[in-house]
């Protein structure tokens, strides 16, 4: 986390032309997660354990 607050990284999966994205952004205590096209609209946090069970979860083909 910077001194103006975290810092966002894109989904690999967005591309030039503006697809559907997220952005994310890893806190000592959350993993915080913003639609691209609506950051105004705020975001999600989830702890580091749900997050890491969502990933998980997408890669095993569950989600």
């Amino acid at each position: 986390m910077s001194v103006h607050g975290p810092v966002w990284h894109k989904s690999s999966y967005s591309n030039e032309s503006g697809g559907d994205c997220v952005e994310v952004a890893e806190t000592p205590r959350a993993v915080l997660v913003r639609d691209t096209r609506h950051r105004d609209l705020g975001h999600l946090e989830f702890s580091p354990g749900a997050w890491a069970a969502f990933l998980v979860g997408l890669k095993d083909g569950r989600l």
